[in-house]
Order: C-alpha cells, then sequence, then structure tokens
C-alpha cells in the first residue's frame, strides 16, 4: 500500500523565524502520523525548519536545486547543499519554475538523476496548460514531461521518486480539477509508467495532486484509488489549513 503525503510548498513566504514558529505549532497536529508530511520553505529558512523539527516525523525539503553538481555557477544551491542543510526532498519542474525561469525537461531530468544520486527524495512536477486541456492535449504533454525527466531511469532509480500532478490552470487560481478530473489524469500517468517500468513499478509510485488544494476539496481528491496525496501551496501557509489536511489523510 502506498503511504499518503502531505506536502506544503511555501514558495517565496516566511522567514526563518516565522518557520520556527510555524513548525512548533505544527509538531502536535503531526504526532506519530502514518502520512508523510513535509513543508518545503525558502532555502533561507531550511535549517531553521530543521532544527525546530528535531526528530519528529516533519520531512523538511527544499523548492529547487541546481541541475549541476557544482562550479561557477553564480547564485546555485546543489543537491549536495541541500542534503548538508538537512533537506530530505526537494521539490523539481513546478511550473512556476518552467514558466518564469524558462526551465527545460533536460535540465529537470539532470535535477532529478542528481537528487536520486544524493539521496534526496524529487517531487517532480508535471502538468497542462489551460489552453492544452482545451485542445486535448493533456496526455501528450505529460508523457513529454515524463518521458524527458525520466529518461534512462532505472526501474530502482524509479523507486525513489514521487510524482506531483499540477495543471497549471489551477495553480494558485483558486480553481481545481474535479476529483474524477485529477483521478483520470492520475490514472493515465500511473498506467504510462507501468507500460514503461513495469507494474511493479506503476502500483507503489506516488502520485500527488496540485493545484488550490484545500481542506473544502482535499477528502474528495484524497478519495480517488490513483491520488496518494497532495502538495499543497497557499493553504500550507496556515497550521489550522495544513492540518486539517493532514488529519483528512489520517483518517482515509
Amino acid at each position: 500500500m502506498r503511504q499518503r503525503m502531505i506536502i506544503g510548498n511555501w514558495k517565496m513566504h516566511m522567514g526563518a523565524d516565522e518557520t520556527a514558529s510555524f513548525v512548533q505549532e505544527l509538531l502536535p497536529r503531526i504526532g506519530e502520523a502514518s502520512t508523510f508530511v513535509g513543508i518545503a520553505p525558502p532555502f533561507t529558512s531550511i535549517p531553521a525548519a530543521v532544527e525546530a523539527a528535531g526528530s519528529s516525523y516533519l520531512e523538511i525539503g527544499a523548492q529547487n536545486m541546481s541541475e549541476y553538481a557544482e562550479g561557477a555557477y553564480t547564485g546555485e544551491i546543489s543537491s549536495a547543499m541541500l542534503k548538508e542543510a538537512g533537506a530530505s526532498f526537494v521539490i523539481l519542474g513546478h511550473s512556476e519554475r518552467r514558466a518564469h525561469f524558462f526551465e527545460t525537461d533536460e535540465g529537470i531530468h539532470r535535477k532529478v538523476k542528481w537528487a536520486i544520486e544524493e539521496d534526496l527524495l524529487p517531487i517532480l512536477c508535471i502538468g497542462e496548460s489551460a489552453k492544452e486541456r482545451e485542445e486535448k492535449q493533456t496526455e501528450e504533454v505529460l508523457e513529454k514531461q515524463l518521458s524527458s525527466a525520466l529518461d534512462a531511469f532505472s526501474e530502482t532509480m524509479l523507486s525513489n521518486l514521487v510524482i506531483a500532478y499540477e495543471p497549471v490552470w489551477a495553480i494558485g487560481t483558486g480553481k481545481t480539477a474535479t476529483p474524477e478530473m485529477a483521478q483520470e489524469t492520475h490514472h493515465f500517468i500511473r498506467t504510462f509508467v507501468k507500460n514503461r517500468w513495469g507494474e511493479e513499478v506503476g502500483m507503489r509510485l506516488p502520485i500527488l495532486y496540485g493545484g488550490s488544494v484545500k481542506p473544502e476539496n482535499g477528502k474528495k481528491l484524497l478519495n480517488e484509488p490513483d491520488i496518494d496525496g497532495a502538495l499543497v501551496g497557499g493553504a500550507s501557509l496556515e497550521v489550522a489549513s495544513f492540518g486539517t489536511l493532514l488529519d483528512i489523510a489520517e483518517e482515509l
């Protein structure tokens, strides 16, 4: 059975002090949760989050990393540096990175590879735009993103991977896919992985949904058979709403 996962992507919110306070308030809500619970604060807040989390069940991750291991790349942070800072996972290929910073599938492929080699759990984000969905290109777009990002990966490498399906048209817009729509797309992703890397790999691969996930729609989304959790944006910035999503995951 696949583990439930609730991961908060904080984007460019919360400094170190705010992060420490948030974590301290959240920890009692986590307890000994069977759900994988993680937050990805800004780079500069990772050490504060790690210190505040201590030996709890809360995992701390990053929102991005370099596609290079080291070198003259001003402003970049490597997978090894994230690991040294205490991160255990990293979000890669988010649509905001693809759109605003012109990240390519090839660059994302290199990032995923470095993350796995450094024993960081990569959360690979994929998703289609509103125009692509309207033109019925969703499956074609997702297949291209998956094929490029995971090119030449072995079954073993895919056992250390999480996919997050985030329809671009639903991120930060207040819109969300219906549970049925999300399930249909998640099922396509899982079937694609099964056909490419085998039944066992596809069945154990966690696939998260992202795109305006909040307590009001969380239960219906997480109740779908191929939706294993959520990559949460705005609702992860408040302990009350993030904690409620965790409670929902624990109850299912």
